[in-house]
């Protein structure tokens, strides 16, 4: 089974398929909102801050904390009912603060990654050493070069047994991808889509999308005329 990659430019091949108000739903760089069965997309309460370290990355206390040997992460993450999901940032990226101060600000987003999810956050030109899933260490920058990462953010999805991913690097073993910032629906949606195993199935992550919003837009409709 292949990896499934989310881009901008797979969000503009959607753009053509789904309307909503008469304009499309997701655009280059936008993403609409759609209702999910995780959080609500319209959290109450105070955003919650990351902290901007002296790397120049955006960090959330939720993030995992390890001896970056993502084999003994993924066994480990398996444990605690949990997917493991790396991502790469870097300093300076705007993308990345989007991520990280409006999405993942999020109370209602922030929760529902924290609670099903182990982050592991990696540096694009980093220097600390990370173990691949197939036992080769190396620092963060020349991993990144192994999984062919070149934009930031990166999340790259792993699966959930760590046999799936015995003697393969993170790039063959990765289930799904998603490169940039989307807005809140879409990236909602991804981490859903892994938790329920979407990968798996025979509906793609596009599609899925798309039903949703189609469900919601039904929904709003049917509110409007009662």
């Amino acid at each position: 089974m292949g990896t499934f990659d989310l881009s901008m430019k797979g969000l503009r091949r959607l753009a053509a398929t789904v309307a909503i108000g008469g304009a499309a739903a997701l655009g280059a760089g936008t993403a609409a909102t759609v209702a999910t069965t995780g959080p609500a997309l319209a959290a109450e309460g105070e955003m919650i801050a990351p902290t901007l370290g002296d790397d120049g990355l955006y960090h959330h206390d939720f993030f995992l904390q390890s001896f970056l040997d993502l084999g003994e992460d993924l066994a480990d993450s398996q444990a605690d009912g949990k997917r493991l999901v790396v991502v790469f940032e870097q300093r300076g990226c705007l993308y990345c603060k989007k991520v990280n101060v409006e999405i993942l600000g999020d109370p209602a987003i922030n929760t529902y990654v924290r609670e099903n999810f182990n982050v592991v956050q990696l540096n694009l030109f980093g220097e600390r050493l990370v173990t691949d899933l197939d036992g080769e260490e190396m620092p963060e920058k020349q991993l990144a070069r192994r999984w062919g990462v070149l934009f930031t953010p990166t999340f790259v999805f792993l699966p959930e047994d760590p046999a799936d991913a015995e003697g393969m690097t993170g790039k063959d073993a990765a289930v799904f991808n998603m490169h940039g910032a989307f807005e809140k629906g879409t990236f909602t949606a991804a981490f859903e889509w892994v938790k329920q195993k979407g990968y798996e199935g025979d509906t793609h992550f596009q599609q899925y999308v798309a039903d949703k919003i189609a469900a919601r837009r039904a929904t709003e409709e049917g509110d409007a005329t009662q």
